[in-house]
């Protein structure tokens, strides 16, 4: 059977905005039709940096960046017809009217879908299309900024921290809406997110940048089934390049009295190979993804990816 062509392909790239100090260095992934990826990380890890290289609004200073196998900065009109974006900073034309900035999206894409845009209009309350865009709430901005990423059902839809402000409610309709529209008819969706969540919640698979490398690829379910915190007193390893020499170890930091370490496999497993290597007992337990998240971005140094 053929392989699909990716979607979105990063190869060894990196990025930089001062010298001797990028942002990227070596990330490489890929992305399938039809995957919901979330893209995590803490500030300035560049989850923004990699989605405007997608965009075709950066370009690399080493590697490739492939969006349906085009490069986005040379062919730039061909790849963003075929894609929707939202983004936290994304301004829409303040003095434009609701209906304005629809027709506007309806010249540029042919394929819009006059239906959909009815269905989210009245799935957002949002009637009165004579309002300015400045007369609009936050939420119902984002909301409208949405229904213009969406109506032209792109095969790729990126969503950059999109609910960002908004409140719990609002960003989970918002969240949902954009997944339930899109990935139910095939279309890929990368999406950066703060909020936990709304990643365990909506994404497939996670992938995790720290220090400008991909330090987890994997898929959500493998990661919580196979991923464990071990916590081990300071006295029963003489230091953390022991813990970190591991088979199958992530990455570990010292907190107060403790290693906290990050292994792939069972806490059963994990228990056994500590107890093997050190002849201690460990504590070893299953996390959240939140948590997991603050042990590999928490501490300066991490290694492997999942």
């Amino acid at each position: 059977m053929t392989t699909p062509a990716s979607v979105i392909a990063f190869n060894d790239v990196a990025r930089s905005y001062k010298k001797d100090r990028p942002v990227l260095d070596g990330v490489t992934f890929s992305m399938q039709p039809g995957e919901v990826v979330a893209l995590l990380g803490r500030n300035a890890s560049g989850k923004t940096t990699l989605i405007n290289l997608a965009m075709g609004m950066l370009f690399p200073h080493r590697g490739t960046v492939r969006v349906f196998g085009m490069n986005p900065t040379a062919q730039p009109v061909a790849v963003k017809s075929r894609i929707g974006f939202v983004s936290e900073d994304q301004i829409l034309p303040p003095g434009m009217r609701v209906e304005e900035v629809f027709a506007f999206h309806r010249y540029l894409f042919k394929s819009w879908d006059r239906t959909l845009e009815k269905q989210l209009l009245d799935r957002f309350e949002l009637s009165n299309n004579t309002q300015k865009i400045k007369q609009l709430s936050k939420g119902q901005a984002r909301q409208i900024a949405l229904i213009c990423a969406v109506c032209h059902r792109p095969e790729l839809l990126i969503l950059d921290e999109p609910a960002g402000g908004l409140d719990p409610a609002a960003r989970r309709e918002f969240l949902e809406t954009s997944i339930q529209l899109l990935n139910r008819d095939g279309s890929a969706i990368l999406f950066s997110s703060h909020h936990m969540g709304d990643v365990e919640r909506l994404g497939g698979r996670a992938v995790l940048l720290d220090e400008g490398k991909v330090r987890i690829d994997s898929d959500l379910d493998a990661l919580r089934e196979n991923t464990c915190l071990a916590v081990i007193l300071q006295y029963a390893a003489t230091n953390l390049s022991d813990i970190r020499q591991l088979d199958g170890c992530i990455g570990a930091r010292a907190v107060t009295n403790d290693w906290h370490a990050i292994f792939r496999g069972t806490p059963v497993g994990v228990h056994a190979q500590l107890q093997h290597a050190f002849n201690i007992s460990a504590q070893c337990i299953r996390i959240p993804l939140e948590e997991l998240f603050v042990e590999l971005v928490g501490g300066k140094q991490t290694s492997g990816a999942l």
